[in-house]
């Protein structure tokens, strides 16, 4: 069992600042918001599982989506009781119950259309949608303390485990896409049945191991993780959402039996992701082409797919290695993913969503029968396949999950925010505006002899008023007799190149500041974002947005200028030209417009 435990995010509740106007808006408008879509597309009613007199087909995974808004729900009423909220989740939960199987087994599809089919298709999500209704029914008894949901779920994982691992009768071993895994750790832990536990690391085991599996590909195996044995992953492969839950699991089964093999595997594909195959902004999978990674350093901005979930999955797969180990990288990818590649997959006022989330869009050529695959310029209401809009309101719900773990008498701080939270009896509280400045005062009062606080590896120069220790991005202060730390890391802003291997981002720089990456809107900068060039010693202004929650930056570029001609030789010719750069989560906030996040530069010594 690991010794690291982390924080529940019921115990951390955001008090004020960016997060929690970004909470707010999650509760107010975005659970109503899919809510209406969910009940308009009739997923809810969906539930109820009429064979008779219906005007839809339940969809394979519908139970999913259902699942990740009652998961979030549960997440909001964890911090505030709400009456009506939480009568919509009972009459779903009681229409779940109500017509779950004597066997404990539910799927609103296979129920409604195909019951003799069950446990027979590997890639019809049966066990994905059922791990989500395991995480939701988990979420949902510990927020209100109501167990029936729970009480369902556990007949249905007893059912998995007697027809998986004890009979061992279905048609496949493993899901085509893992998602069961991590709800039967996360079961294990809420009820304290080992079995549950045991029957995610078999499906672990099993996957890319067994040739039953091997009977419902349209894609290659390693499009479902499926072409090795997990311990023997080297490289981060196939449908990106796929492979973050899959990883996740993996670490959940390090932390969980102690394995040091999954362990050493997790190691190796987070440093190929991280190192390879991750955008600046956290996304990750490249390609709409099976949502999937490619190869190492193949990350195009124009077609870049870096859907919304798998930017989540990363921050879920980042949160359990830091389980295993506290070190600095595994809290500043999920810090960057939580303000950049995630949270820019929902717009500002919280009704709209982003399914992939590009790093540059030229609206000339992003219309249907130019490309084989084009960026949507807009975030829509609902999609086809609406993974994502759910999946972001649970994310966004409990944001503060990972925020602390804590080991003996060391309390570990991985992230920042304005907050109070109650570990292990202790009382923690954050006074900041992070993530508009690096001030942070800290109150620690309880039982914990020492903080261990991250050091942003964005961050070069940092103060605390108390002595420290370095320890893998962490700095170890003896909490002092009055429980009060003050913290300062500076936040510059930085422009950050890519590896040259990188193709498209050869000459190109990104603007950061602090956790948050930025880019470039036509809107702001007249247009013709490709001619747009960043001097190397650009000095950055900031002014407040009050819409963003963060500073806007402006600094002086230059714009190249063009002839008619369509070939000439060459003369660099510029004129000056202001840029203004926004967060690059509230991209697309203003209607369809040209946006980048890498930008030409040229050396401060060169003479214009």
């Amino acid at each position: 069992m690991s010794k690291y435990i982390s924080v529940p995010s019921e115990r951390v509740r955001v008090t004020g600042g960016f997060w929690r106007t970004r909470q707010d808006v999650n509760r107010d408008v975005t659970a109503k918001a899919v809510y209406d879509r969910f009940t308009s597309s009739h997923r809810f009613d969906a539930l109820s599982c009429r064979k008779e007199g219906r005007e839809f087909e339940p969809h394979i995974f519908w139970d999913s989506d259902v699942a990740k808004w009652i998961e979030g729900a549960a997440y909001l009423l964890s911090e505030k009781r709400d009456a009506a909220l939480e009568k919509l989740c009972d009459s779903a939960i009681a229409d779940i119950i109500a017509n779950q199987a004597e066997d404990g087994y539910f799927n609103s599809y296979y129920l409604t259309v195909s019951p003799e089919a069950r446990f027979t298709k590997r890639d019809d999500h049966e066990l994905y949608c059922a791990g989500h209704l395991i995480e939701a029914a988990v979420a949902y008894a510990s927020a209100t303390g109501k167990k029936e949901f729970l009480q369902a779920m556990r007949r249905y994982a007893d059912l998995i485990y007697k027809i998986f691992y004890v009979d061992r009768s279905a048609a496949f071993v493993t899901c085509g896409h893992p998602e069961i895994e991590l709800a039967l750790f996360r079961l294990a832990d809420a009820v304290g049945d080992e079995k549950y536990a045991e029957l995610a690391l078999y499906f672990l085991n099993e996957r890319g191991n067994n040739d039953k599996d091997i009977q419902s590909f349209y894609w290659s195996d390693k499009y479902y993780q499926s072409d090795r044995p997990l311990r023997e992953v080297t490289e981060a492969v196939g449908h990106a959402v796929r492979a973050g839950y899959i990883y996740s699991a993996m670490a959940d089964a390090a932390r969980h039996f102690g394995d040091s093999e999954y362990e050493a595997a997790c190691k190796r594909v987070f440093e190929n992701i991280t190192n390879r195959k991750m955008y600046v902004t956290g996304g990750m999978g490249s390609t709409n082409n099976g949502e999937a990674f490619t190869v190492d350093y193949d990350l195009p901005n124009d077609t870049g797919y870096a859907e919304t979930c798998a930017a989540i999955s990363l921050a879920y797969f980042a949160r359990r290695m830091l389980l295993l180990k506290p070190d600095r990288r595994y809290a500043d990818v999920a810090e960057r993913v939580i303000y950049n590649g995630a949270l820019c997959g929902v717009s500002l006022d919280g009704d709209k969503f982003f399914y992939s989330n590009t790093l540059e869009i030229d609206p000339r050529v992003c219309v249907e029968g130019i490309r084989p695959y084009y960026p949507a310029l807009e975030r829509a209401k609902e999609f086809w396949c609406s993974c994502c809009p759910p999946n972001i309101l649970r994310f966004i719900a409990s944001i503060t999950e990972g925020f602390y773990t804590y080991n003996d008498d060391v309390l570990f701080i991985h992230q920042f925010a304005e907050s109070e939270a109650n570990v292990r009896g202790a009382t923690v509280i954050q006074k900041t505006s992070y993530p508009c400045d690096g001030v942070i005062s800290l109150s620690i009062r309880g039982d914990f002899k020492t903080a261990a606080i991250r050091i942003p590896g964005w961050c070069e120069t940092f103060t605390f008023n108390a002595p420290y220790t370095l320890l893998d991005g962490y700095a170890y202060i003896d909490i002092p007799s009055d429980g009060e730390i003050k913290i300062n890391f500076d936040m510059p802003v930085r422009l950050v190149e890519a590896n040259p291997a990188v193709a498209c981002d050869v000459g190109k720089a990104a603007v950061t500041r602090g956790p948050l990456v930025y880019c470039l809107e036509g809107k702001d900068n007249g247009g013709a974002l490709y001619s747009l060039f960043l001097k190397e010693d650009s000095k950055f202004a900031m002014t407040d947005n009050d819409e963003y929650g963060v500073p806007v930056l402006v600094t002086e570029g230059l714009r190249r200028l063009s002839s008619d001609a369509l070939y000439s030789t060459l003369n660099y010719r510029f004129e000056p030209s202001k840029l203004t750069f926004i967060p690059y989560f509230a991209y697309a906030n203003r209607g369809a417009d040209e946006m980048t996040v890498w930008v030409r530069t040229l050396p401060g010594v060169l003479e214009i």
